[in-house]
């Protein structure tokens, strides 16, 4: 009943009931043939051959139906036998629907971070069977030779389009040395904001890097790589790199600006001005002694388990830090001090511990939980993928400030306070110095000039940004009258208000306590477009912290169209190597121990495809 129903020839024929072998034309009366033997066979061949022999006009429009709905109704023709035959074979290889889904299961690869082994796996293979049996997937040998290296070149020229025009951009790079083979990788990260102040950014390479690690090798590697791109050093507004000194000398050697990594000197100023205290390491040694027991314990993990339970306390595992990473250590002591109760219970039931804390050595992680809180929080605040060398001055001025404050809270760690201030005053005492962080830092407006600790230091960043902009450093020649009279008037931009948490921690209080203690700017001591849309930018409030800066930026870009050139060189750059690390954190997924023989240039293309696939799927699914 159901295809009877779909076909357009029983608008001329009619069943009495659907298991009788005639059907009743409704022109002539005539009983026609359905021709099999059973329901299961009968066809609407004869009823068809029927109208076109004894009723032309109602097969004319018989045929046009049919040729109608076929197109794009919901009834269809009824399939032949060869059509039938032709349904059950195999798609050729070059097939329009054969190679879509083989582009989908190699993006699938590449975003999951599957083998290439997949391919040749029975589940996967069933699974496609099923789905659709017509498709025969090709070897793993053309996926590794020739769909992988389609999808790296489909997506290479997608960056390639994105950063052609792009005269301002910044890079993170460094180095990782595999633990499971013999390769190191030499990244390069690429950072830029488009005509609308929107960040991008996209991995370029992951270049196998032979021989020594000195700064002329790196330098010449990276030249290398940014000349396959096609990136004039003219277009570097600044390379991002760790402390390491074979990175700086490179930079020099390359002859770009270079910034170190902002984070990576935070961990410096921890581990110099808390983590070396003697007292401090102690305490820290017994706790990792006391984690990595519960950690290679089962039985110890099941009685702290229990013990939990008993507390009503939600079951937890103790963190494991690494040294070489301050904020771990934070987490690991944060973990210990939430599970003090039940730690406390398992030593008095047992002795199985390595290490004890006794009641000083508690009360002293607990200081030193309090003292490195802002720290954490400023880390993670940084490690963003949005952050900039905007949030660098800032950051450090209300870490002063925190750090410099005396108050009754303070009893017990007033020491851990001063030695951390004097690290941190000793690793950043030339910071306001710098233009790149002076000049982003004005050019965000949810700082300005409000986070500078001298008041002559913002006055000379602000007079020399405004001479670079007058030189047409900043493509100020794009302002003309023309322009002028087109962009809206100078007003105050509305505030972007967002809605405030309900509670903020000290750290955020203390950056909207510096914006109330700020002082209006003055008025413009001369004239001129760019003088007055500095003064204009500057005479508006901050925006709130939690604002974003790019979309202020998108929103004003055509009042402040000499301001906004500005911003797309010096709000490109972000203030740590974080992005370098994440990659390298993909690369180690890929190029682990089950799939250490990669080849280089195979673990580029795939990293490289997993990295960057995102930024073109979300044009091609728009």
């Amino acid at each position: 009943m159901e295809r009877r129903k779909e076909s357009a020839i029983w608008r001329y024929f009619t069943v009495a009931t659907p298991a009788r072998s005639t059907a009743v034309c409704n022109i002539c009366k005539t009983e026609v043939s359905r021709g099999g033997s059973s329901t299961a066979t009968y066809n609407t061949t004869n009823l068809i051959k029927h109208l076109r022999k004894h009723h032309v006009k109602e097969h004319a429009e018989f045929e046009q139906a049919t040729s109608s709905k076929g197109a794009g109704g919901t009834a269809q023709q009824q399939l032949t036998l060869s059509e039938s035959l032709q349904r059950r074979e195999k798609y050729p290889a070059n097939s329009v629907k054969a190679t879509k889904i083989t582009e989908k299961i190699m993006e699938c690869i590449v975003l999951d971070g599957e083998p290439l082994s997949l391919v040749e796996r029975t589940g996967f293979r069933r699974l496609i069977e099923f789905l659709e049996s017509r498709y025969t997937i090709p070897s793993r040998k053309y996926f590794t030779e020739t769909a992988l290296p389609e999808l790296y070149k489909r997506v290479r020229d997608h960056i390639a389009k994105q950063i052609k025009d792009v005269t301002a951009m910044s890079f993170t790079t460094d180095i990782w040395s595999s633990d499971v083979c013999p390769m190191s990788l030499l990244s390069l990260t690429v950072h830029w904001l488009d005509t609308s102040c929107t960040p991008h950014s996209a991995m370029l390479q992951a270049k196998n890097f032979h021989g020594s690690h000195t700064g002329e090798t790196i330098s010449a590697a990276i030249k290398q790589m940014l000349d396959q791109w096609r990136i004039p050093l003219c277009n570097v507004h600044v390379i991002l790199t760790d402390n390491a000194r074979n990175m700086k000398r490179a930079m020099a050697i390359l002859g770009v600006r270079n910034l170190g990594c902002f984070a990576h000197t935070i961990q410096l100023v921890v581990d110099e001005g808390l983590l070396s205290q003697r007292s401090v390491s102690e305490v820290l040694a017994c706790c990792r002694q006391i984690v990595g027991h519960f950690k290679h314990s089962n039985l110890a993990y099941s009685r702290l388990q229990d013990i939990q339970m008993q507390m009503q306390m939600e079951p937890k595992r103790l963190q494991q830090d690494v040294k070489t990473r301050w904020n771990s250590t934070y987490i690991m002591v944060q973990s210990l001090l939430e599970q003090k109760r039940a730690l406390c219970a398992y030593i008095a039931d047992h002795d199985d511990l390595p290490s004890t804390l006794t009641a000083n050595q508690w009360a002293l992680m607990e200081k030193t939980s309090i003292v490195l809180a802002p720290f954490e929080e400023l880390t993670r605040k940084v490690s963003s993928s949005t952050a900039s060398t905007a949030d660098v001055i800032p950051a450090v001025t209300v870490l002063r400030r925190l750090l410099a404050r005396e108050g009754d809270e303070d009893t017990g760690i007033k020491t851990m306070k001063r030695t951390l201030l004097q690290a941190l005053e000793r690793r950043f005492i030339t910071l306001e110095d710098k233009p790149l962080y002076t000049y982003s830092t004005l050019l965000d407006p949810r700082y300005k000039d409000r986070y500078f600790t001298n008041p002559d230091t913002a006055k000379y960043a602000k007079e020399a940004l405004l001479k670079e902009l007058q030189e047409g450093d900043c493509r100020t020649t794009a302002i003309t009258a023309e322009a002028s009279e087109a962009a809206e008037p100078l007003e105050k931009a509305p505030r972007m208000e967002t809605a405030a948490p309900s509670s903020k921690s000290s750290l955020m209080k203390e950056f909207d306590q510096i914006l109330e203690e700020s002082d209006d700017p003055g008025a413009a001591t001369s004239s001129g477009p760019a003088v007055e849309q500095l003064h204009a930018y500057f005479a508006e409030k901050t925006i709130a912290t939690s604002d974003n800066p790019y979309q202020y930026w998108g929103v004003n870009r055509q009042r402040l169209p000499g301001l906004t050139a500005a911003v797309t060189k010096y709000l490109c750059a972000p203030c740590t190597s974080v992005e370098s690390e994440r990659l390298f954190s993909t690369v180690s997924d890929i190029l682990n121990d089950k799939r250490n023989r990669l080849t280089a240039e195979r673990a580029e293309m795939l990293v490289f495809t997993k990295k960057n696939l995102p930024l073109l799927l979300c044009i091609e699914d728009s």
